[in-house]
């Protein structure tokens, strides 16, 4: 059971956590100018339309769309670009920091709200789709984890799905952040269809390769052997 002490004390470490990234971190490895960070978010692209294509959810001007610590927005800009109407997008996010940007950055019909993805404010069975991008891997604390996830299946119609990607392995570089299997997802999302693959080769080899040979890149991700991050859906019964 989730206590208000756990929550609290989780909420915190995951904001200091996030302040002392945004002083480390090396703000060129995350520009598009960068071509591993470039490779990186084609391939996710491809990867996500696909998915979406192949399960017939690609219509997105009907849907309502929910991203859980959806940060600056780039997702849900993703989202109206892919064909989903601002009016029917919303998104939550633990850092104020976070939405006041992506209020600047997103058209203004989009709802944004600053709260935690444990306790979500909408309404049971309100949204036909919730996109998650690593925001479970920034939390610790299971119980925290578990209750995500029935926060998020409690917003969910009978027959949507969650959308999900995010890293598998430990980043042993940065304690902050840890790798979910694919045997927590089935824990964390019980009764649920779940369909994940293997995307996304590892940044670090990206970024390596990628100024060599585009090709080569490519060639690496297809094999899965090298990848890092799990994408798929995740379908709540109906």
């Amino acid at each position: 059971m989730l206590t208000a002490a756990q929550l609290a004390s989780e909420t915190s470490r995951i904001k200091a956590a996030y302040r002392h990234r945004e002083i480390e971190l090396d703000k060129r490895l995350y520009s598009y100018f960068d071509l591993g960070r470039l490779f990186m978010m084609q391939e996710r692209e491809r990867e996500v339309l696909r998915l979406l294509r192949q399960h017939k959810l690609h219509d997105l001007a009907m849907q309502k769309v929910l991203e859980v610590g959806c940060g600056d927005g780039q997702i849900l800009r993703e989202l109206l670009k892919w064909g989903a109407q601002p009016e029917n997008l919303a998104g939550v996010d633990l850092l104020p920091d976070q939405i006041d940007e992506a209020r600047r950055l997103c058209p203004a019909s989009i709802a944004l709200f600053c709260a935690n993805a444990a306790d979500l404010p909408f309404p049971d069975g309100s949204h036909d789709l919730v996109v998650q991008v690593t925001a479970f891997s920034s939390v610790l604390d299971i119980n925290i984890k578990q209750q995500m996830g029935r926060e998020m299946l409690r917003v969910l119609k009978p027959g949507g799905a969650v959308l999900w990607h995010d890293f598998f392995l430990n980043n042993p570089r940065n304690s902050d952040v840890r790798g979910i299997t694919l045997e927590e997802i089935r824990r964390l999302f019980p009764d649920c269809i779940v369909a994940v693959r293997r995307v996304t080769l590892a940044p670090p080899l990206t970024r390596l390769m990628a100024p060599l040979s585009w090709f080569l890149c490519y060639g690496l991700a297809q094999l899965r052997v090298f990848n890092t991050h799990y994408l798929g859906l995740i379908f709540k019964k109906q």
